[in-house]
């Protein structure tokens, strides 16, 4: 089956900001981490039934929006250039993009679907620049099914916090539409940050430093990168742990075991050229003030060593390497970003061959009148060349995951993924 892009049509634009001022004079600095990943976006598209969405309407949505962004006000500002030329934004209320469309088919229709690329027209892909004070980091997309059913589509701007500040805050808008009001916890602008001790010369192996990219920030890649998406049911991981680990008491999570299972493949695939070294990225289990944006998670190295070869190794080495065996480079990034005063670019995911968990992140707490989304897709822009794999909740059972690749590599990995039983033969 081909949709057309007038799939989804009647397409309008708008903008939505705090309902009270943010003051003036209010700037917010990132630090060194959120600078770490200005180039890179994420995307989540959440799918209601009609029953959630009954009586949702556009006005009802920004009714909340006023009182949601008086709290997540940094979200509605934009981005300036210090003299030095540190980017910072300046919290002038100028609001994020609101967009609104209607699609031709039913939800059922679009859950049938096996093309996850179509996910595009239901979440803004704009990225911020070239002009940066005219560029929402923030995009929110509202669509409407032929049955009455809804998507709501998130666009975050990476550099304002990772994967669970970005699920705090979507979720509170969930809060805020269901009358339950928002957590007390309050987003106070950074201010400039101290300088640091210099730190060693060496970039860290978790990030690779790119030639400047200016006031357009998306890294450039070198091969054409194609995403896609599977799930594993509970029986598959249950299958898949046996297979690993036998009748071993102790077992990895299933994050780890599907991961070692992905790195083997995608050895198999780059047979010139093993992904000997990975990093892994999950929430930081001590972090505190959800509510709070930034980027805190914990971004790991993972080594195998060059005497490793990955296609020969076990199964449970490589899992237990993912889950025991990584080197959090968080304080290495930062220091490689403060070294040359926050104007560098670097980017983390797609550095390395990159594992995402986001297991943590309470996809499923979005609430309308009280009900779950009947999916949740998510991804990433802004991947480099050696790719990324997000592994998260399915909606009923099972993982989701969403592969982030070179385009060539796609279908032997696919082959690859169904000789060894993760990828069935209907998807």
């Amino acid at each position: 089956m081909v949709w057309e892009e007038s799939i989804v049509h009647d397409v309008r634009l708008s903008s939505v900001g705090p309902g009270q001022m943010s003051g003036s004079d209010v700037f917010h600095h990132p630090g060194g981490l959120d600078l770490a990943m200005k180039l890179h976006y994420l995307r989540v598209v959440y799918l209601f039934d009609s029953e959630a969405s009954k009586d949702v309407t556009i006005m009802k949505i920004k009714d909340a929006m006023f009182s949601w962004f008086n709290h997540y006000f940094i979200t509605c500002g934009r981005f300036r250039r210090s003299e030095c030329g540190r980017p910072f934004i300046k919290c002038n209320d100028c609001g994020a993009r609101f967009i609104e469309g209607n699609c031709s088919k039913t939800l059922e229709e679009w859950l049938a679907i096996k093309d996850c690329s179509l996910y595009k027209f239901l979440v803004s892909h704009q990225v911020i620049g070239p002009e940066l004070s005219f560029s929402p980091p923030v995009l929110f997309q509202v669509t409407r099914f032929k049955c009455g059913g809804i998507s709501l589509g998130l666009s975050w701007a990476h550099i304002l916090g990772d994967p669970l500040s970005a699920s705090e805050f979507i979720n509170s808008l969930g809060r805020v539409m269901n009358d339950l009001g928002l957590k007390l916890h309050s987003n106070i602008p950074r201010c400039v940050p101290a300088p640091g001790q210099p730190g060693p010369q060496k970039d860290p192996i978790s990030a690779k430093r790119i030639d400047p990219v200016g006031d357009h920030w998306i890294p450039a890649n070198n091969k054409k990168m194609d995403t896609f998406s599977f799930h594993i049911t509970s029986t598959q991981l249950n299958y898949l742990q046996a297979q690993i680990w036998g009748p071993s008491l102790h077992q990895t999570p299933g994050f780890e075991s599907v991961c070692a299972m992905i790195w083997h493949c995608v050895a198999r695939v780059r047979t010139k050229s093993e992904p000997k070294t990975v990093t892994v990225c999950r929430t930081d289990p001590y972090r505190k003030d959800n509510d709070n944006i930034g980027n805190n998670q914990v971004i790991c190295k993972v080594e195998a060593g060059s005497e490793c070869c990955i296609v020969e190794s076990d199964l449970s080495v490589l899992a237990r390497m993912l889950e025991d065996e990584g080197v959090d480079e968080r304080k290495e990034i930062e220091e490689a970003i403060e070294r040359d005063e926050g104007v560098s670019d670097l980017f983390v995911y797609g550095a390395n061959l990159t594992f995402v968990d986001l297991e943590k992140i309470n996809l499923y707490d979005l609430q309308l009148k009280g009900q779950t989304p009947r999916f949740v897709y998510y991804t990433i822009q802004g991947v480099g060349d050696e790719g990324a794999i997000l592994v998260y909740p399915g909606p009923h059972d099972g993982k989701f995951v969403t592969m982030i690749l070179p385009e060539d590599e796609m279908p032997k990995l696919k082959s690859e993924l169904k000789i060894n039983g993760l990828l069935l033969e209907d998807n």
